[in-house]
């Protein structure tokens, strides 16, 4: 099945003409030449960025989800590229609407029309592993009714398999494959892919980020119906907006753009750094804007999570970067275990300085996140620094915010608007009021615990340490009685030694 899979993949790419993406230099004009003569028969008519968008359509999710990666990134690749793959974000090809009808009608055991008052056979999105119809509850509310693809968790079970293979290839035969760690960010990559065929998991995602910005006036959340949600569909309510890639009509409507912008970059670092807890899918097909501005999220089948100390860790790093203590960013590494033991904190600190430093006090369409990124990288390889799966999610969520905010606003300030959040939130952790917090959260846990700690300190000094304890002692008294007895009888020679010189 891998092996058939893997032929469909070069025979796409073949069909659709990628070769001409990968072998356009001059070092592999040979490849390029055999591959005109085996496909002697091929004629484009359709233009590069065409076929390439119709190629990731046709080999399935994971490469409908890398076409909508790049779609944001416009200044890593060409225009008309980007532009074609942007209709990758919500316009992929539907699958037929009986198969739809069918699978709604398996999960419910009755009748789409017995279940819902009203339910579109058209969809108004699909993307690459679902597709939304509109419909109306019995009790009035509009919702959208987001049903699987059939088949789908075979062809990602498959597509997974490859990378799987690839990942340990890459590890094997490169040099940098064990620092990367492929492997590692495919099981990442893989564990969200299978979040995101888990309509239930989804919900969860969904109502758990409502729950975080509930009365928030920048983000607006779908509310989940629980008793419509099964395995393969999931209910929300409908949510009304202008997709926020449609930037004309939104000035049109009157929406502050630059004030957009800003509010997007707190949205994402209050997700990262208040509550841990973000969406990993932010291309602009999953956003939508309300009149009065607040956003409104849309599919959470990928979301990330971090730790305290990833947040803590970020944080400083952020903090420190926006202040240009390029020392306090090297020493955090080294202090984290990131780079070898052995690295010099200084020489590590005068590579991020030559990479970070002419960034700044740029606007953002000056500034290539994506090629920034790309140094660091060149600059954690020369030293020998691990990559860490754990926030391969939140780069590229990264990366997504980037692109969103260079087509809203190209001159907003990233750092300027992002500076006086991460300090606030640092003083939060770290000051007088992090610490009152912190004894808020725990003193439910410690007021169970103290009435208990007498009870607690008998079973410990009961169990096998006091075992411990009283054999030691026992073997303790043995010794001292052995001790004693001997003790006994020198005494008693010592004294009929001297009766006996008495006597005589």
């Amino acid at each position: 099945m891998r092996l058939l899979r893997l032929a469909k993949i070069w025979f796409v790419a073949a069909r659709y003409g990628l070769d001409e993406f990968f072998l356009g230099h001059e070092r592999v004009k040979l490849v390029r030449w055999a591959m005109r003569l085996l496909f002697f028969w091929r004629r484009f008519s359709q233009p590069r960025a065409v076929r390439l968008r119709l190629a990731l359509e046709a080999l399935g999710p994971i490469f409908v989800k890398f076409g909508q990666m790049l779609s944001t990134r416009r200044d890593l690749i060409p225009l008309d590229i980007a532009d074609e793959l942007a209709a990758l974000q919500d316009r992929v090809p539907p699958f037929p609407s009986e198969q739809a009808l069918a699978v709604l009608r398996r999960t419910y055991g009755r009748e789409v029309d017995d279940v819902f008052a009203e339910f579109e056979r058209t969809p108004v999105a699909s993307a690459s592993v679902a597709q939304v119809h509109r419909a109306r509850l019995k009790t009035g509310e509009a919702v959208a009714v987001k049903v699987l693809r059939p088949g789908i968790h075979g062809v990602i079970r498959n597509d997974l398999a490859l990378l799987r293979v690839a990942a340990g290839l890459l590890e094997a035969l490169w040099s940098d494959g064990k620092r990367l760690k492929p492997k590692e960010v495919v099981a990442e990559f893989a564990k969200h892919l299978d979040d995101e065929l888990d309509p239930i998991r989804e919900a969860a995602n969904c109502s758990q980020l409502r729950r975080n910005f509930e009365h928030s006036p920048l983000l607006a959340v779908p509310e989940v119906y629980w008793d419509y949600c099964t395995p393969e569909v999931m209910v929300m309510q409908w949510m009304d907006g202008v997709p926020i890639s449609q930037i004309d009509e939104l000035r049109r409507r009157n929406i502050d753009i630059p004030k957009l912008a800003r509010a997007g970059v707190e949205i994402f670092f209050t997700q990262v750094f208040r509550d841990g807890f973000f969406h990993a899918d932010m291309h602009p097909g999953n956003i939508l804007v309300q009149d009065d501005g607040k956003y409104v999220a849309l599919d959470f089948g990928i979301m990330g999570t971090l730790n305290d100390t990833d947040k803590n860790f970020l944080a400083q790093n952020f903090l420190a970067f926006f202040r240009r203590d390029y020392r306090r960013v090297a020493q955090a590494h080294w202090d984290a275990g990131w780079v070898p033991k052995e690295t010099r904190v200084d020489e590590f600190e005068a590579a991020i300085r030559a990479v970070c430093e002419p960034v700044f006090d740029r606007p953002l369409k000056e500034i290539s996140f994506g090629k920034v990124l790309m140094r660091l990288f060149q600059t954690s390889r020369r030293f020998g620094m691990e990559v860490q799966p754990q926030l391969v999610m939140l780069q590229k969520t990264l990366l997504n915010i980037e692109g969103l905010g260079r087509q809203l606003d190209p001159d907003l300030d990233l750092w300027a608007t992002a500076k006086p959040f991460l300090e606030r939130w640092m003083s939060e952790q770290i000051g007088w009021r992090g610490w009152l917090r912190t004894f808020k959260n725990e003193f439910p846990y410690w007021g169970t615990v103290v009435p208990q700690l007498p009870r607690l300190a008998h079973q410990a000094l009961r169990g096998e340490h006091m075992e411990r304890l009283e054999q030691g002692f026992m073997l303790m008294l043995a010794e001292q009685r052995r001790r004693n007895r001997w003790l006994t009888i020198i005494a008693a020679l010592l004294a009929a030694s001297l009766i006996w010189n008495a006597i005589h």
